[in-house]
């Protein structure tokens, strides 16, 4: 397999709604925008990954570009996760990030050749698991990719399609929705999705100030309300 062939592959499973920071575990925020009524059809759903993908998911792809770029720096990583923190004010959300990115990182061992731990600054080893301490779920994706041998382009593709697909695939469950119109959704955002990820790519070296900094307050409360429930079918 040409190196071409193989980043493809590593890309398309890094993007793949299966893993566990995906849509089995994580609606995104539609969980409860369902329960309050926020999300009831097709088009409600259109409006929620619209409006996702052009706050927290541009500013994911920001960050996942950046730390793909900078995976190799210590001191950039730990900026770019203040940064992101800063840009995070609900604490559920947080914990959420850090919980899908030790799981990302986790996944990472079985999913590339490569030993991690060794290769990598961003990450350390402990036992038979990948950590890394207090990261979030950007900048996590940003270095496995850059691991997996990705471009910031294509890390913040793969965050910025993440954005909208997990909480795409749980509408089905959530909604009883027709999945392929749903997948018609998704199809739709790609030209943003795009967008997104080669705006990313430019800011890849920028300062931590100057990446995106959009919010969804909404997002927020959903996530702090998401995470008083004592039944849910996700984790976020």
């Amino acid at each position: 397999m040409g190196s071409g062939e193989a980043q493809l592959a590593a890309l398309l499973v890094l993007a793949d709604s299966r893993l566990p920071v995906g849509s089995h575990a994580h609606s995104g925020g539609l969980e409860p925008a369902v329960a309050t009524g926020r999300v009831r059809d097709l088009a409600g759903l259109d409006r929620f990954l619209r409006g996702r993908l052009a706050t927290t998911g541009r500013v994911a792809a920001g960050f996942a570009a950046a730390a793909c770029a900078g995976a190799r720096d210590p001191a950039r990583l730990a900026a770019l996760e203040a940064g992101l923190d800063a840009r995070t004010p609900s604490p559920a959300a947080r914990r959420a990030s850090l919980a899908q990115a030790r799981a990302l990182l986790r996944a990472a061992r079985t999913i590339l050749s490569a030993d991690l731990g060794e290769t990598q600054p961003g990450l350390s080893r402990s036992g038979d698991e990948l950590l890394l301490d207090r990261r979030s779920v950007a900048v996590a994706l940003g270095v496995v990719a850059a691991a997996a041998g990705l471009t910031p382009a294509q890390a913040a593709g793969v965050c910025a399609y993440q954005a909208v697909a997990g909480p795409a695939s749980a509408a089905v469950r959530l909604l009883g929705l027709d999945p392929y119109q749903v997948h018609g959704l998704l199809m739709a955002l790609a030209p943003a999705c795009d967008e997104i990820a080669g705006a990313a790519a430019k800011a890849a070296h920028d300062p931590v100030d100057a990446l995106p900094a959009a919010g969804a307050p909404m997002l927020d409360i959903h996530a702090e309300t998401h995470a008083t429930w004592e039944v849910r079918l996700f984790a976020s």
